[in-house]
């Protein structure tokens, strides 16, 4: 019963708000209809009024020729009783206005046929009587007299225009008393429409009034319900987002523990080959199998570049690694690397490259963008196995806004694009999404890394470009790199020459060596001792700077970045005040922003990166103290 009852008062209620609706909208049509009538009506108004104006106007100008005519009359009259040619004036001004009066004239009456064909028979009257005139005048002049018939018909000629103005007064007149009376009756009618909108108004106003009041009770009762609501869907919102952030709490934490798993399991592994190969060399060195040795040590050696090569790639995925841009032709680039790819690659696919007329330049660290494209390529490989195609294509491209609103990080605007297909098996969805994941591969057990892409990825987002992935299974994939247009001047950087035997120390050179870590400074300042030079060494800025104080003959300083209480750059910056000439090397193993800002390495900065060799060290302090270095010089 109760849910009958309820719903035999709301359907009760329902039309009891349908009808105040109803009769709301009724009012508001009548009074829209009130007000186009009113506004009709005084249009029309407005109408009668002028055409009361234009029957005066009308009957004005037929008085004005009237007038004409007579004072042509009584000047020829008054010339032929005188003979004074002054009399003749008011004759000659009629003979120059009365056409266009009579034109003007014709005008208004356009629309009324029985007036045109009265002003047709008055023109015709006003021309014969004009030109009576003119043969009396004509006739004075030569001395003949004038007929008393010719003055008898130029009379009936003057009777008969007065007659047609007449009639044509009389029309007027006619025509005036009836838009009169038009123009009052539309008068009254606008009093009515005016009093019925009023009216209207009034109804209009109190039906809202009594609507509004219980549509305010309504409203009432729904805020109240609604705020109930709305305490309900904030309280439940505020569970949620607390949910939420121990998900992404929990999906960090699983990131990390998959990042470090997978550099933990590639370190090990690297760790095993450089310990394993160490001690069974020191082992065959205690036997003296000295062959044996070298084979342990160069396996030690590899072991230490593939870690080297992994930290390298966790900074580039990490958009940390310093970079060292300039201007680049990435169609020469592309090009000069096409024999490298097709012996990378192998026989197993064709590679064709499709290098676009007229590209912009880029600017962008070469020997990293040549490591990414190596990198699209290789996975290109491995997606590839039962033969198929690789196509390397450049060309210019555009970015819109749309596509940058749509991507955020990306800026509009002008880029040079690499694109990388292959007509491998592709991505699946799911794959395509986790492409850029650290450590995250589809190859089997120690066919990757899985840090290809996302080295990839970083170095292209720290550059200022884009990287996006087409791909669907079965059909193959592209990856797309968007650089950004360089717009510079052409800036070609000098060709270092191939140094074929290690380069030694000249003329007892001194280099200032400064680490904190006593094992690194060992290493370095034994290595540059073996190459020649003579070693001073600092363990922290003050005590390099007291070095320099009492050694002024110091060419280089080899300083570590990251130090405490004084970094490798506010160390170089004081040292070369003391001493201007003095050349500075950096080394750092991680940097963030004291040579390195944007991503990029200063322009007056010259970087070893760690970990480095004998033979790196070599060639880059030889190349500073030889040459003055430029951003193009610096190698990472």
């Amino acid at each position: 019963m109760a849910a009958d009852d309820n719903g035999f008062a709301g359907s009760q209620r329902r039309p009891a708000r349908d009808w105040s609706l109803i009769g709301l909208s009724a009012c508001f049509l009548l009074l829209v209809a009130a007000v186009l009538a009113t506004i009709w009506l005084t249009i029309r108004m407005q109408q009668a009024s002028e055409l009361v104006t234009h029957t005066l106007e009308v009957e004005n100008e037929l008085s004005i020729v009237l007038s004409r005519l007579q004072d042509a009359e009584t000047s020829g009259r008054g010339f032929l009783l005188t003979g004074r040619s002054d009399f003749l004036q008011p004759y000659d001004e009629a003979v120059a206005a009365l056409p266009r009066e009579l034109a003007r004239l014709r005008e208004r009456i356009g629309d009324n046929p029985r007036q045109v064909a009265a002003l047709t028979q008055l023109q015709v009257r006003a021309g014969q009587r004009l030109r009576h005139i003119r043969i009396s005048v004509d006739n004075y002049w030569r001395g003949t007299p004038t007929t008393p018939e010719h003055f008898l018909r130029g009379k009936a000629i003057m009777d008969e225009a007065r007659d047609a103005i007449t009639a044509m007064k009389e029309e007027e007149a006619r025509l005036l008393e009836a838009r009169t009376a038009t123009a009052g009756r539309r008068a009254a009618l606008l009093a009515l429409s005016l009093v019925a909108s009023v009216v209207l108004v009034l109804a209009f106003g109190l039906l809202a009034l009594r609507g509004n009041r219980r549509r305010l009770a309504d409203a009432v009762a729904a805020r109240d319900a609604l705020t109930e609501v709305n305490r309900q869907l904030t309280a439940e919102a505020e569970n949620r987002e607390v949910a939420e952030t121990k998900v992404r709490q929990m999906q960090k934490i699983e990131a990390v523990g998959q990042l470090t798993g997978g550099i933990a399991h590639d370190f090990n592994n690297m760790l095993t080959l450089v310990i394993g190969s160490l001690d069974l060399g020191r082992r065959k060195l205690e036997k003296g199998e000295l062959a044996k040795v070298e084979k342990c040590m160069g396996n030690a050696m590899e072991g230490a570049q593939h870690a080297a090569q992994l930290t390298a790639r966790l900074l580039a995925f990490s958009r940390q690694q310093p970079l060292a841009p300039q201007p680049l032709d990435a169609n020469k680039l592309v090009g000069g690397m096409s024999e490298l790819l097709r012996r990378t690659i192998g026989e197993q696919l064709r590679m064709e490259t499709v290098l676009a007329g007229g590209l912009w330049r880029t600017y962008i660290d070469p020997n990293q963008l040549e490591s990414a494209i190596v990198n699209l390529c290789l996975n290109a490989r491995d997606a590839t196995l039962d033969g198929g195609k690789l196509t390397i294509e450049t060309a210019n491209a555009h970015l819109d806004e749309d596509y940058a609103a749509d991507h955020p990080g990306i800026e509009a605007g002008q880029y040079v694009l690499i694109s990388v297909t292959d007509t491998g098996a592709g991505m699946p969805p799911e794959v395509m999404e986790r492409a850029f994941d650290p450590f995250y591969t589809t190859k089997g057990p120690g066919r990757g890394t899985g840090l290809g892409l996302s080295q990839v990825y970083g170095f292209v987002r720290q550059s200022q470009g884009h990287l996006k992935i087409y791909s669907e299974a079965g059909h193959g994939t592209t990856v797309k790199l968007y650089l950004p247009r360089y717009r510079g001047d052409e800036d070609v950087p000098a060709e270092v020459a191939e140094v074929p035997d290690l380069p030694r120390a000249r003329d007892h050179e001194i280099i200032l060596v400064v680490e904190d870590d006593d094992r690194v400074r060992h290493v370095s300042v034994d290595a540059l001792r073996e190459l020649g030079y003579t070693v001073v060494q600092a363990s922290d800025g003050n005590q390099a700077l007291a070095v320099l104080a009492v050694q002024p003959l110091v060419g280089l300083l080899f300083t570590d970045v990251v130090m405490p209480d004084m970094n490798g750059r506010q160390l170089a910056q004081k040292a070369q005040e003391a001493k201007p000439d003095l050349k500075v090397l950096y080394t750092t193993g991680y940097t963030r922003n004291a040579i390195v800002h944007n991503g990029m390495l200063d322009s007056d900065v010259a970087l070893l990166a760690k970990p480095f060799t004998v033979e790196q060290l070599a060639r880059k302090v030889r190349q500073v103290l030889d040459e003055t270095v430029t951003a193009e010089d610096v190698t990472a």
